[in-house]
């Protein structure tokens, strides 16, 4: 058992938030500090347990991660750990067919969602404190029984509407193309990342309830899972809660992660694609980069900043406000768990010249490989940066977000000072360095223009920074790393990267419930019985970038 406090400098973290059994970390040196106690420890069979205490509202957060995403697909199997999300509403076994979130909204539950990326699945609710073992019951049911309701219906439901999902969200949307044609770029096939979470229409068409079976016996066990917990509760009545309903369930085995590292690329790829549903003509650079966390990946997170920061950004000032040419700008590092991207995007205005606003982008970049940002850029970028971080943490669930998203990719809930300190520790020479070590290589270069009549003139443009732009194709294939955009990958949750909080639409996935739920040895235990909140409660909503 392990009980650590991250520090931050919030007066209203200090006083709301109540230690459990927790001796505060030390600061760093000459930075201030902040204070979210939890504690971590570990049931017999692998399944993690974070405990957070908030008193300052009588609520009770419960966020379920399941450590599995789209990066563990395996080809031909492509939007599996998406599809396998909007399955965990259908129903299961003691809760019922469908009526998951109609338990929870009549206990007063909000914020009811789950979500998917590269990397891990989510399930998450608030829930008013005296209904915390009801959230718990619900989680408990899906995770053990889930199978007992699965059929080839339920399985159709939902995979017709995570297709029509893609439909909606992708394949009518401006741009919606260029992102699957990113991905084609930057990745061979057979790599996970090829595709978007979303997945392939011929790969889901195909999915069978055995194949959903299988992912589910693999991937949805103990040992492959973190709960966390935080609000307004007693410690020792939660963990006997959580030993209720989840202790019971067998050890299994923890499944092993494939590791794949950056592919690299011979040459850059340059393609132009005609998008019907754009109106501006697109130029979108992406690099391979860092994972998230990884060397270098806190370094071009300031250096897409100093970029496309808007007003200040140094590709902002040079198209959007003395050029003029350019309608936005924007740059983001996105790290996953394999390995990350580094983008620049530019909209261009109607009319505009696609080759003069290459070289802007091409001088822009090699200045940077040339010459350090400046103290004054950096210093920018770290305060809105650690600004972000903290705010981020002002509600209950966006503290829960980032002590699952420390565990999961620094398998340290308490790596938020790490992380501040390595923030701090960034220098200008040290965003060049790792400017030339990345963005000198060769990267694809994704052109998308109107397919409009009153589209900008076709230009082929500059080669890019460090590599010779050798056309490889023409035209778009299959999907992206990560299914989150551009305006979500610059959210920074906690002062990292696109918030991990967030996926798909919870409103298309379906539901579960009932009456009797059973321990996992089959006995039956009376479901906790569902109660009307207090007209006064006000529930937090959950604050997530939407990814997936």
């Amino acid at each position: 058992m392990a009980t650590r406090h991250l520090l931050l400098p919030l007066a209203l973290l200090l006083s709301a938030a109540a230690p459990v059994q927790a001796a505060p970390a030390k600061p760093a040196a000459d930075s201030p500090g902040v204070d979210i106690p939890y504690e971590r420890y570990v049931l017999p069979n692998g399944l993690e347990v974070i405990l957070h205490r908030d008193s300052a509202a009588p609520l009770v957060v419960t966020n379920l991660w399941y450590h599995v995403g789209s990066g563990d697909e395996t080809p031909g199997k492509s939007g599996f750990a998406h599809l396998f999300e909007h399955m965990m509403f259908q129903g299961a076994k003691h809760i019922g067919n469908d009526v998951h979130f109609k338990i929870l909204q009549e206990i007063g539950g909000t914020g009811i969602n789950g979500t998917t990326n590269s990397d891990r699945t989510n399930y998450f609710e608030v829930v008013p404190t005296h209904q915390l073992e009801t959230a718990l019951w619900l989680e408990s049911d899906r995770m053990g029984y889930m199978l007992d309701l699965l059929d080839e219906k339920s399985l159709a439901n939902q995979r017709d509407v995570v297709r029509n999902e893609r439909r909606q969200r992708y394949d009518n949307v401006p741009y919606g193309r260029e992102r699957f044609a990113v991905a084609e770029a930057l990745y061979p096939e057979g790599h996970p990342y090829r595709y978007l979470t979303i997945g392939r229409h011929e790969d889901l068409e195909v999915a069978s309830v055995a194949d959903v079976q299988g992912f589910f016996r693999k991937w949805y066990v103990p040992s492959n899972a973190t709960l966390t917990i935080a609000g307004d509760f007693e410690p020792e009545q939660a963990k006997a809660l959580v030993q209720k309903w989840f202790g019971s369930f067998p050890t299994l085995p923890q499944p092993s992660h494939q590791q794949i590292g950056a592919p690299a690329l011979t040459q850059t790829v340059r393609r132009e694609l005609d998008d019907p549903f754009a109106r501006l003509y697109r130029i979108h650079y992406a690099w391979h980069s860092p994972p998230r966390l990884g060397g270098g990946d806190i370094e071009l997170e300031v250096l897409a900043d100093v970029l496309g920061s808007t007003g200040w950004g140094r590709l902002y000032k040079a198209l959007v406000l003395e050029d003029k040419s350019a309608q936005s700008v924007s740059a983001y590092q996105g790290g996953a768990g394999h390995s990350g991207t580094f983008h620049v995007i530019v909209d261009l205005k109607p009319g505009q010249d696609p080759v003069k606003a290459e070289l802007t982008i091409r001088r822009e970049l090699e200045k940077i490989l040339r010459e350090p940002v400046t103290d004054a850029e950096l210093r920018r970028v770290v305060v809105g940066t650690e600004s972000s971080f903290v705010w981020g943490l002002e509600d209950v669930m966006g503290r829960v977000e980032r002590l699952q998203y420390f565990n999961h990719y620094a398998r340290d809930p308490g790596y938020a000072n790490t992380y501040l300190q390595r923030l701090r520790a960034v220098t200008p020479q040290r965003v060049r360095e790792v400017a030339n070590q990345w963005l000198v290589k060769p990267h694809a270069e994704i052109l998308t223009k109107p397919a409009a009549p009153a589209g900008p003139p076709e230009g082929t443009g500059p080669k890019g920074p460090g590599a010779s732009a050798k056309p490889e194709g023409t035209g778009a294939k299959k999907p992206a790393p990560e299914a989150s955009d551009a305006a979500a990958a610059k959210k920074k949750p906690a002062g990292d990267k696109p918030a991990d909080a967030a996926g798909t639409d919870a409103a298309a996935k379906k539901k579960p419930a009932g009456d009797k739920p059973a321990d996992a040895a089959g006995t039956e235990k009376p479901a906790p019985k569902p109660k009307k909140p207090a007209a006064t409660e006000k529930p937090a909503e959950a604050a997530a970038a939407k990814e997936g």
